[in-house]
């Protein structure tokens, strides 16, 4: 039947019976791309056909209206492309089961028809473009071959429908609000008439005059000027407890439901708009509906697409905790790039410590899976002792800052300004990370040699084997170690450390932590309001860091684990550590100073790649997470080149900043001279 030619089709098919059986024919033969003749092109062959064929054309127009006219629509207009009120992993459990064991289809339920022709078919093409107004040309086509009575039933059944699933859609925002999500969001559901429940009662005047005029078809609807006020406070309602949500912490749960919302209102905005439409505009309105209707057929089953919908809202939530904490590492003057690097410098003196334990780990005879745990505590107590000292870890920066950037790109100017703006903003986010690796990795050689001198006048001999040196310089080497490939799954971890500590921070906020430790029975036992208030809004502000610190370095100190179970070449090569490193090889190897030239070079080439990794990624994740995207990359890459072939340095250190303070201060000393001159005087 697929392949048959159009009037052939139209024959065919006009003496079919069964309606269902009918529009099944007809969408395989529409979605069936051969002979010559691709999607696109076959809702005009069909239109025609119908057109030519005016007999045949009125035989399945009998058929086809007269069931539409009878079909039960409501499901499929409160059902299909809106989420369902079981919750997202109630909805996701019941996803997975239809698609084992589905449920039969109901013949004269319009939804369950629609989802057997579609569910799990590709996009319909032929309602798109050009397709979309053939389609109509084939409804036309058949509605001038019908009959005028048909087809007044068809519509009043339409119209009687739309009406009951109008009045659901209402009662169904109105019941939202008292959802314990929504209320934690904005308390003030409680006690203020929301546009929610103004919505519900608008509504039901509207239905009201429907019925009415279904009735009595002289009488005129109700005006929906009131009406389409309340739906749009209520659009403005939802708008607000996303962005609290975003703000104050957000849950697949509350995204879900706030996604729900969103597609009610859309559908009640679809149904009014085609309900009050002039006849001329209506049928466009309702080849609308039709499509959308259609879509959500091809997706009712689709987990991802549920995940897509559901999570968007949580990244978002998850990517803003970020960009809070990204301000603060992103330097734009001489005190702020200095301060950094004083933070990372200490950083340095903990991370050369944690180098040495780790040496002195691996030199034990332990088994791999406890040499991975040791390693593990070893990197995640530690990183997370350097953020309770207020210490900076270059590396941790990128994920934060990369929010950051995403924030502004969301905030959509146009032209070549916001070029010029984003390519400074990566300028300040490539010189505040570097500063950050200078005070890593100056603090740890130095302390490592340190070290190293010191066991070397204690002991006599090298605080490292010469083997062990061999060994260390070998794994900061591009090639021969490896180490870029590793550095690149570092920054990986890197990535996913940002995302957890930005999941840590969204569920601090969501669980309301700061309240739950204040009031904590136990606590009040232990500790008396001041300090318990203390310790409650550090856990609270610091909850996503400390997460985030830790499971970093339970993530590097598995990776070599995990590559020895798998026998795969999975190391990581941090730039920190790295520098440590090298600091105790150099002293007990007694590396020439081109050696260690060199091997600082490789050291810093880890560090590019640690950053730019992990800034990439988490970049990437924070744009789509906000639904946006650099529009013109080449400009912005433009832009960079413009910005860095001008002052170099300026991607290193706060040149720009140092010379204006230099101005200013010699601006200043020039007052005071003419001060002092004009009181000589």
């Amino acid at each position: 039947m697929d392949t048959l030619g159009a009037v052939t089709l139209v024959r065919s098919v006009s003496e079919q019976r069964c309606a269902v059986t009918l529009v099944t024919t007809l969408v395989n033969w529409l979605s069936y791309n051969g002979l010559g003749v691709d999607h696109a092109q076959r809702p005009a062959k069909l239109r025609d056909a119908l057109e030519t064929n005016p007999k045949h054309a009125a035989a399945i127009s009998e058929v086809l209206f007269n069931w539409l006219g009878e079909v039960n629509i409501y499901p499929a207009l409160v059902n299909l492309g809106i989420f369902s009120r079981r919750g997202f992993f109630r909805e996701t459990a019941s996803r997975v089961y239809e698609r084992l064991n589905p449920a039969p289809r109901d013949q004269n339920d319009f939804k369950d028809v629609l989802v057997q022709i579609f569910n799990g078919k590709p996009e319909a093409i032929w309602l798109q473009d050009g397709g979309s107004e053939a389609m109509l040309g084939c409804f036309d086509a058949l509605a001038a071959n019908c009959d005028a009575a048909t087809l007044r039933k068809m519509q009043g059944h339409f119209r009687e429908e739309s009406l009951y699933a109008l009045e659901m859609l209402a009662i169904w925002v109105a019941a939202e609000e008292i959802e314990p999500d929504l209320m934690r969001l904005d308390r003030r559901l409680t006690s203020l008439d929301s546009p929610f429940i103004a919505l519900s009662r608008e509504m039901n005047l509207f239905v009201e005059s429907g019925k009415q005029q279904l009735a009595n078809p002289e009488l005129a609807l109700l005006d929906t000027a009131h009406l389409d006020v309340m739906m749009q406070q209520s659009r403005e309602q939802v708008e607000r407890l996303r962005r609290r949500g975003a703000g104050v912490g957000s849950s697949v749960a509350v995204a879900h439901l706030l996604e729900r919302l969103e597609q009610t209102l859309d559908r009640i905005d679809l149904l009014v708009d085609m309900l009050i439409s002039e006849p001329a505009v209506q049928r466009q309105k309702l080849f609308s509906l039709f499509s959308t209707l259609i879509q959500a057929s091809t997706e009712q089953n689709s987990i991802s697409a549920l995940w897509r919908s559901s999570t968007q809202m949580l990244s978002k939530s998850i990517t803003v905790n970020k960009s809070g904490h990204g301000e603060h590492y992103i330097t734009r003057d001489k005190s702020q790039f200095f301060a950094l690097m004083r933070s990372a410098a200490g950083a340095g003196v903990i991370i050369a410590l944690m180098a040495l334990l780790k040496i002195y780990i691996d030199s034990l005879a332990l088994s791999p899976f406890h040499r991975a745990v040791l390693f593990s505590l070893n990197y995640g107590l530690g990183f997370v002792l350097v953020h309770m000292l207020h210490f900076t870890i270059a590396t941790k920066q990128p994920a934060m800052t990369a929010a950051s950037f995403a924030q502004e790109v969301e905030r959509g100017e146009n032209g070549r300004a916001v070029n010029r703006k984003l390519a400074a903003l990566l300028i300040d986010v490539n010189r505040s990370q570097w500063a950050a690796v200078w005070g890593n990795v100056s603090s740890a050689i130095l302390l490592a040699a340190c070290i190293a001198v010191a066991a070397l006048l204690i002991r006599g001999e090298p605080l490292l084997s010469a083997k062990i040196v061999a060994y260390q310089l070998n794994a900061i080497s591009p090639l021969a170690g490896l180490a870029l490939m590793y550095a690149a799954i570092a920054g990986l971890w890197l990535f996913c450390a940002g995302i957890i500590a930005g999941f840590f921070d969204n569920r601090a906020n969501c669980l309301e932590l700061r309240l739950r430790l204040l009031h904590h029975p136990l606590l009040k036992k232990l500790l008396r309001d001041a300090p318990r208030q203390k310790l409650a809004d550090y856990v609270h502000d610091n909850y996503g860091a400390l997460a985030g610190n830790f499971f970093f370095g339970v993530l590097l100190g598995m990776t070599g684990y995990i590559g020895y179970l798998t026998g795969l070449p999975l190391d990581i090569r941090h730039v920190a550590f790295s520098s440590a490193n090298l600091g105790y090889s150099a002293v007990s190897g007694e590396i020439g100073v081109l050696s260690f030239l060199l091997h600082l070079l490789f050291v810093l080439l880890i560090g590019f790649v640690n950053l730019w990794v992990s800034f990439t990624l988490a970049l990437t994740v924070a744009l789509r997470a906000r639904g946006t995207s650099i529009s013109r990359l080449p400009l912005l890459l433009k832009s960079l080149w413009e910005q860095a072939k001008q002052q170099p340095l300026n991607l290193f250190f706060p040149v720009n900043a140092i010379k204006q303070t230099m101005a200013e201060e010699g601006v200043k000393a020039e007052t005071k001279a003419d001060k002092a001159i004009a009181q000589d005087k």
